[in-house]
């Protein structure tokens, strides 16, 4: 359950459950990953014993909770160690956060039925706020019952503060000082969790990041920092073309170089190990390789492109939405628009390139360093590629420079490479695999492209009463152990939601979809289908409204009946933006809303068009509804960079094929969003009680189409094809 190493804790402090740290993985190459509702679990009770998975208190009051959930950045650790802290009432200065792995049943989201641990789909806070405060609150019972039966008086009256426990008749010790007598009594049984209006830290505007002093200082370790006595670096080559195989290659001249210690295949390629990264990458420039090309992708982006409008004019077999009768209410209606919407491969760009680290110790166990983002899935797939079983691999957990999905991939990939690479070696040295930047864009995992033809009728009085979308592109889920959970009768649901789940009330609705295939490979991407169904549904609502002649905002109102926290964020995020009010000279609006991940975001971009005639983003207004807000400056700021990064992917960042290859690079042809470029941003978080829903993902989808009806209010332009950097949108 727990693993002492990721915290480097000694093994003499809790020597007793030394059984507990290494957990078998529930996965295996037959995996099926289904998802439901959080609703779907309920705690047990009385439920797991905390100081055997969640938390760890030590002799010194360290205590060290143990998260389900990988920190990428966007502040899990710190939410996680919030909720604990609430009911435990520890001393805030000794919390630190440490990734646990290997125990479904403690660690599975509750987004996939609690059997399967992940962390993606911005469903970390909300899968972690019932187990987590009451790990906390069974640990604090635990404690307090062992004071009170050392002391002999009721436990009634201890009270606890900053993680010491204190009687009235001036009796007092700490956590420290009582855990090893605690972590062994039965585990309570409905342990009451605080009333809202008792948190202290839950909500709390003031509460400082556990964590600020490692990252401001540069101290904070990551996968790239990772070194081991004797470890060898490993840079990748693979094949150019997606789908190409590996026929054979010369190391010869490499391993002849200094610091160069071996080529060696791996399942997508060569591997080139040397003393250092330096070392290893000149030592790739001396390789020669030959690839079978065969089944390889070989068609450049105009060609895709073609293919997904030819299939959006015919239209999908696979239905997602059919609710009424579009053809006869486009046959009556008074005025039908169309509209198509084209959007590229998008690569996931972290500031920290995939890697990861492996080495075969002496007792057998496999340890393995990476931002682990699926360590049951990674866990299973290692020790097969291994050759040694699931619970002889010790996953390090580590914290990464970003991931935006990428870190989430079913195939394991950089995993796979930093085991089979060592294993090839003859596991004589720990070896740490490290894509460089370009490895990152031409060789990585992509948001897949997507065409979307749109059709609305609207009545004579301006309604809007029938919708038709027919989208095109690749299946994420498709041919992964996702797909049994997340694809039903051709349609894979990453591919529509967003659109498939519109919250406006239209009598007439048909969404359908085309699934193309293709070698490129493709992932969830922040905020995944959302990021180009959104774009789509409401650039489009908006063209609608200016058909009806109506203002955006009330034209969405009028359908947003039954939908209060929709109606909510939109009138929130028009009022502060002083929608009824003209823009300042030179500049115009736009507004947006979309619902991802179960939270509800509204927003409001005020631009200028600059001489280039691209749009200058001056200022955003975000309104969002994402039930209780356990931190809310995280809250603000997964906001602000959601707003960051979808503003970059839909002004400037595009991966383009060329017969096959990519050819962007690194960030001088991949643009993404720079300093000077960030607008100022304005969070509204909405007044909630009702438990947590998405932060880290759903400031993406909103910013887009808010731009883009932005824009067209300052030019009249419609932006159809994306990123506006293109030469068909100046």
């Amino acid at each position: 359950m727990l693993n002492e190493g990721f915290a480097r804790f000694p093994r003499e402090i809790a020597p007793s459950r030394r059984s507990f740290l290494i957990g078998a993985a529930a996965a295996g190459s037959s995996l099926v990953v289904g998802f439901s509702t959080f609703a779907d679990v309920a705690p047990s009770a009385p439920g797991p014993n905390p100081f055997e998975g969640y938390l760890r208190i030590s002799p010194d009051e360290t205590v060290t909770i143990y998260s389900s959930q990988m920190d990428m950045g966007q502040g899990i650790y710190h939410g996680i160690a919030t909720l604990v802290q609430e009911e435990l009432d520890a001393d805030w200065a000794r919390v630190s956060v440490a990734g646990g792995f290997g125990n479904p049943a403690l660690y599975g989201n509750l987004s996939m039925g609690g059997k399967f641990q992940f962390t993606g789909g911005s469903s970390g806070t909300a899968s972690s706020w019932e187990r987590y405060r009451r790990a906390g609150a069974t640990a604090r019972a635990m404690l307090v019952a062992t004071a009170a039966e050392q002391w002999n008086v009721p436990v009634n009256e201890i009270s606890t503060s900053n993680g010491v426990v204190s009687h009235a008749s001036g009796k007092s010790t700490t956590y420290g000082a009582l855990v090893t007598a605690a972590a062994t009594r039965p585990v309570p049984g409905n342990v009451a969790l605080k009333e809202p209006q008792k948190w202290k830290y839950v909500s709390a505007e003031t509460l400082p990041r556990y964590d600020s002093g490692l990252k401001s200082t540069g101290r904070q370790q990551y996968t790239i920092d990772v070194y081991e006595p004797g470890m060898l670096t490993a840079v990748m080559i693979h094949p150019p073309r997606f789908g190409a195989t590996l026929k054979s290659f010369d190391g010869s001249k490499a391993k002849g170089m200094k610091g160069v210690v071996d080529v060696v295949a791996t399942p997508r390629g060569v591997a080139v190990v040397a003393s250092g990264m330096w070392e290893a990458i000149k030592g790739r420039d001396a390789v020669t390789v030959e690839w079978d090309e065969s089944k390889a992708e070989k068609r450049s982006s105009s060609d895709l492109i073609a293919d997904y409008r030819a299939a959006a004019d015919k239209g999908g077999e696979a239905v997602a939405a059919n609710s009424g009768d579009v053809d006869a209410a486009f046959a009556k209606a008074a005025k039908v628009l169309e509209a198509r919407y084209e959007f590229p491969y998008l690569a996931h760009a972290p500031m920290e390139p995939i890697n990861a680290a492996a080495r075969m110790n002496p007792d057998g166990t496999l340890e393995i360093w990476g931002g682990h983002q699926m360590p049951d899935l990674y866990q299973a797939i290692a020790a097969k590629v291994a050759g040694i079983a699931s619970d002889k691999v010790i996953l390090r957990v580590m914290k990464t420079g970003g991931g935006f999905g990428r870190r989430a991939s079913p195939d394991a990939d950089i995993i796979v490479e930093a085991v089979a690479t060592a294993k090839a070696l003859g596991w004589k040295a720990p070896v740490k695999v490290q894509w460089t930047r370009e490895d990152d864009m031409r060789a990585g995992r992509y948001r897949p492209a997507f065409v979307h033809k749109l059709k609305a009728a609207l009545d004579d009085k301006g309604a809007l009463i029938a919708f038709r979308d027919s989208a095109v592109g690749q299946s994420i889920a498709k041919g992964t152990v996702f797909e049994a959970g997340l694809v039903r009768e051709g349609v894979d649901r990453l591919s529509v939601e967003g659109i498939q789940n519109l919250p406006y009330a239209i009598p007439n609705i048909r969404i359908d979809l085309t699934t193309t295939d293709s070698p490129v490979p493709v992932l969830w991407w922040r905020a995944v289908g959302s990021t180009h169904t959104a774009y789509a549904l409401e650039s489009f609502i908006d063209e609608l409204a200016h058909a009806a002649g109506k203002d955006p905002v009330e034209f969405r109102l009028a359908m947003l009946k039954g939908k209060p926290r929709h109606t909510a964020v939109l009138q929130l995020a028009a009022e502060k933006a002083g929608w009824s009010s003209p823009a300042p000279a030179d500049r115009h609006r736009g507004i947006a809303l979309a619902e991802s991940f179960r939270s509800c975001v509204a927003q409001v971009a005020e631009i200028s068009v600059e001489k280039s005639g691209q749009p200058k983003v001056h200022r955003v207004v975000c309104a969002v509804d994402c039930g209780t807000a356990v931190n809310p400056d995280q809250v603000r700021a997964q906001m602000e960079g959601g707003i960051g990064f979808g503003l970059g992917a839909i002004l400037k960042s595009q991966l383009t094929l060329n017969q096959g290859m990519i050819v962007e690079g690194n960030f001088d042809g991949y643009d993404v969003l720079r300093i000077d470029e960030m607008p100022k941003v304005e969070v509204y978080i909405v007044n909630s009680t009702a438990p947590p829903t998405g932060v880290g993902e759903p400031g993406v989808p909103p910013i887009g189409p808010a731009v883009a009806n932005a824009f067209f209010s300052a030019t009249g332009k419609r932006v159809r094809v994306l990123p506006f950097s293109r030469s068909e949108n100046s």
